[in-house]
C-alpha cells in the first residue's frame, strides 16, 4: 500500500488500484507505521506526503514485494507439483547405472525437481520407503519382498540381469566357455553378507544345482567380490551388471535356467500419483531400457 500510495499519489488512487477502500488503506499505513515504530506519512490538508523514514523504507519494498512474489510463485509452483524434492533409495550399482543417468537427465527436463539419493541395500529401501523415509525405492525381487498385491506399495518392473560365474584365473574350469554350477561345488566361495538378496538367490541356485556352497569369504561390495576371486580367495555368482571393469578374474556364462536379478521401483500408494514422482519413474524407466 505504501508503494501504491508513492506511485499514485493519493490514498484514494492507491485504494483504486489495490481494490480496497480509501479508509482500509488508511487503516493499514497506519498499522505499518505502528509496526515500524515511525511516522511514515504527513497530513497536510486532504492529502498525505510520505516522510524521510516513508522514503527510506520504500528503497527496500521493491526488492521486499519481489521476494514475495517470488515466494507466492514457488509455492504455487510446489503446489501443481512442478517443484520440490524427491527421495530415492537405492542399491550401489542401481544408483551407478540407473539413477545417476536418470539424475543428469531429470536436471535438464525438470529443474524443479531435486532428486536427492541414499545408498541402500535392496532389501533396506522398501523398509525405508514404507517407513516413510524415502518417497522411492529401487530394489531386488527376492524371498523377503513384500507380495505382488500388496496394497501399500506400486511397483514398476525396470530390468532383469543374468549372474554370471567369476572365477580365479587359474581355475581348471577357466578354460570352459560355460560354467555347470556342479563345477564349482567343491570350491570356496566368496559371497555377500547374509540378509542380502544376492546371497539368497545364490543359495538358491547352488542348492538347485545339488550341493550347498561353502562359504568363506564375505562382502557386499562386487569389487571386493572380484578382488577376492581374482586372488584365489574362490569362487562366485554375480549380477552380470555389477561386474567390476577391468578385473583380473575371469567371467563365463551360465547354462539355461540362469539365476537373475530382477529389479524394481517401489513408490508409496498414496504417492504413486504425484507429478514428481511420475516423471522420475518415466525417466528411470527409460534408462532401464537402455540396460
Amino acid at each position: 500500500m505504501l508503494r501504491a500510495l508513492a506511485d499514485h499519489g493519493t490514498v484514494t488512487a492507491a485504494a483504486e488500484v489495490l481494490h480496497l477502500t480509501p479508509s482500509a488503506v488508511s487503516q493499514q499505513l497506519a498499522a505499518l507505521e505502528s509496526e515500524v515504530g515511525q511516522e511514515l506519512l504527513e497530513r497536510r490538508g486532504r492529502r498525505v506526503a510520505i516522510t524521510s523514514a516513508g522514503r527510506l523504507l520504500l528503497t527496500h519494498t521493491d526488492a521486499i514485494l519481489t521476494e514475495v512474489e517470488r515466494a507466492e510463485d514457488a509455492m504455487r509452483l510446489h503446489a501443481d507439483g512442478s517443484t520440490g524434492e524427491v527421495r530415492v533409495t537405492a542399491f550401489a550399482t542401481a544408483i551407478s547405472l540407473l539413477v545417476a543417468p536418470a539424475l543428469a537427465r531429470l536436471r535438464e527436463t525438470n529443474p524443479g525437481l531435486d532428486l536427492v539419493v541414499r545408498d541402500a541395500e535392496g532389501h533396506q529401501g522398501i523398509t525405508q520407503l514404507l517407513d516413510g523415509d524415502a518417497d522411492l525405492a529401487i530394489a531386488v525381487e527376492h524371498r523377503g519382498s513384500p507380495r505382488p498385491d500388496d496394497q501399500r506399495l506400486v511397483r514398476i518392473p525396470l530390468y532383469a540381469e543374468p549372474f554370471v560365474a567369476v572365477l580365479p584365473p587359474s581355475h581348471p574350469a577357466a578354460a570352459l566357455d560355460t560354467i555347470e554350477l556342479t563345477t564349482l561345488s567343491g570350491d570356496d566361495w566368496v559371497m555377500t553378507a547374509p540378509g542380502n538378496p544376492i546371497r539368497d538367490v545364490v543359495l538358491l541356485a547352488c542348492e538347485q544345482a545339488g550341493f550347498q556352497p561353502r562359504v568363506v569369504h564375505q562382502s557386499d561390495d562386487f569389487r571386493a567380490v572380484a578382488a577376492l576371486v581374482a586372488a584365489g580367495g574362490g569362487v562366485s555368482l554375480v549380477p552380470r551388471l555389477a561386474v567390476p571393469t577391468p578385473t583380473l578374474a575371469v567371467i563365463r556364462p551360465l547354462p539355461d535356467p540362469v539365476p537373475t536379478r530382477r529389479v524394481y521401483a517401489a513408490v508409496r500408494q498414496s504417492r504413486a500419483d504425484h507429478p514428481l514422482i511420475t516423471a522420475t519413474l518415466a525417466v528411470l524407466t527409460e534408462v532401464a531400457e537402455k540396460l
